[in-house]
């Protein structure tokens, strides 16, 4: 089915009939916020979007699509980075910005119920009062929702000691393609049989929608503090962050940032970080006062013996917050820079962080961009941020590719394409790299076990053997 057949299908009045006036949107202007979503370097207008206000009405809707064959798009708050929102040809955007209510905490039991449309702030904000908390934080979390994180198996700066999305969530309520609904997991600490609620978190809405998440909440630490140490090289850097681990030393947090980095936050938010350094490194403890100051001296120890010039440790929770918002306010501090720029994704083993970021900076002047970097260190997970202008001539094709190569370099120091935000369509091609054909058969077989039509969320993170062979054969990104 192509396009044109998607468009000339949708079946408008008997969406319509399932919803409440004014929640399906058809008209250009009121379309266009929908085209993508945090990666704007790819766009495409839905045919049209549906806010849906109770479960049931997804249901209705997603039976009405897959009767007729209308491919269907999830959507969050659009904060994703890898196109994994983007809406297909003909397709419609379905919309769970309207599911936000947070159903219920259970202190004793530490877990919250939520919709996908929660903020993933909110959830904290919500279980504060009981001293709670849920662990995962993103750096868009002030906006980006439960949903999404679900989608993409978000982590953020804390998940070296607290995990994943994937490690933070113990039940979904999930809608199949033609309406069925399906809870998987379990309250308990295990679930019986195959451990599907796994393979949903990360799926990127192409197997399932969300309709609830169960969360784990954790108890807040007594105390945190932060070391910022400040380093003449990114070899020392990263030596440091190998050698934290391996001297047995879990860290809440462990953030590196490049000079580029640093420079551009500074500008923005005046974080207190050193402007002299070629790399600074960020690494959190928490817990009872008394681990927290053997955790941190322990930590001091390892960071000047790795070549640390100088070290900085937080005296107050003012000062904590403010070390981690200039990390947090990187995305943005960058984006007052550069007209544009790609937040690349790739992860790689600790040890060759160093040879890594050397790499990127040979390929920034090989293409004639600049190029910042933030990573949560203590799991490899890079995100070079790739400075261009989307309308110079050129640029955002010499963007793409460096991006690609990026990854690619990634995947041949034993590492992966992707840490949290998704294959996308920005990762695509590059999944060709990771995989050999039979495992992305097994992928494939996966996904038609699911979605035998093929339309939750059409060409996203799936390559086509055609579209493999062409990218193995030029080497083209795109």
């Amino acid at each position: 089915m192509n396009a044109a057949d998607f468009v000339s299908s949708l079946p408008i009045a008997e969406l319509a009939t399932v919803l409440s006036p004014g929640s399906l949107i058809l008209e250009d202007e009121e379309l266009r916020p929908y085209e993508c979503d945090g990666l704007t370097a790819y766009r495409q207008m839905p045919r049209a979007v549906a806010l849906p206000e109770t479960e049931e009405q997804v249901v209705a809707i997603l039976k009405i699509c897959h009767r007729h064959g209308v491919p269907v798009v999830a959507r969050g708050a659009g904060t994703g980075l890898s196109g994994g929102a983007t809406p297909a040809p003909g397709s419609l955007v379905l919309s769970l910005a309207k599911f936000s209510r947070i159903l219920a905490i259970d202190p004793e039991a530490r877990v919250a119920r939520v919709q996908p449309g929660v903020r993933n702030l909110a959830i904290s904000e919500a279980a504060a009062p009981y001293g709670l908390y849920y662990a995962p934080d993103p750096s868009s979390q002030l906006a980006c929702t439960i949903g999404g994180n679900v989608a993409e198996n978000s982590g953020g700066v804390h998940c070296l000691k607290y995990g994943l999305t994937v490690h933070n969530v113990l039940k979904l309520r999930v809608a199949l393609c033609d309406g069925t609904v399906v809870e998987i997991g379990s309250e308990a600490l295990d679930a019986p049989g195959y451990d599907v609620l796994a393979l949903m978190i990360g799926s990127e809405g192409m197997l399932g929608i969300v309709l609830e998440a169960t969360v784990r909440l954790m108890p807040k630490p007594v105390t945190a503090q932060v070391v910022m140490a400040s380093f003449d090289d990114l070899v020392a850097a990263g030596q440091a962050v190998a050698d934290i681990i391996a001297a047995g030393i879990i860290p809440a947090g462990l953030e590196m940032m490049d000079k580029p980095a640093t420079h551009a936050v500074e500008a923005f938010l005046q974080a207190g970080y050193d402007l002299n350094a070629e790399a600074i490194l960020l690494a959190e403890s928490d817990g009872t006062p008394e681990e927290v100051d053997e955790e941190i001296a322990a930590i001091c120890a390892v960071m000047e013996k790795a070549g640390a010039r100088q070290l900085r440790v937080s005296h107050s929770e003012a000062e904590r917050l403010k070390f981690w918002a200039g990390r947090k306010a990187a995305f943005p501090a960058v984006g007052r820079l550069s007209p544009d720029y790609l937040c690349m994704d790739g992860t790689i083993p600790r040890k060759h962080l160093a040879f890594v970021l050397a790499r990127i900076a040979e390929l920034s002047k090989q293409y004639g961009l600049a190029c910042a970097n933030v990573f949560h260190a203590g799991d490899g997970n890079l995100h070079p941020l790739i400075m261009f202008d989307a309308n110079a001539p050129g640029e955002l094709a010499r963007a793409l590719e460096f991006g690609a190569r990026i990854l690619e370099l990634s995947v041949e120091v034993g590492g992966t394409i992707t840490g949290e935000h998704g294959v996308g369509i920005e990762k695509i091609a590059q999944m060709c790299v990771q995989f050999s054909r039979a495992e992305l058969e097994t992928f494939q077989a996966i996904k038609t076990a699911f979605d035998a039509q093929g339309l939750l969320n059409p060409g996203k993170a799936l390559p086509t053997p055609r579209r493999c062979s062409e990218y193995r054969l030029t080497g083209s990104a795109r």
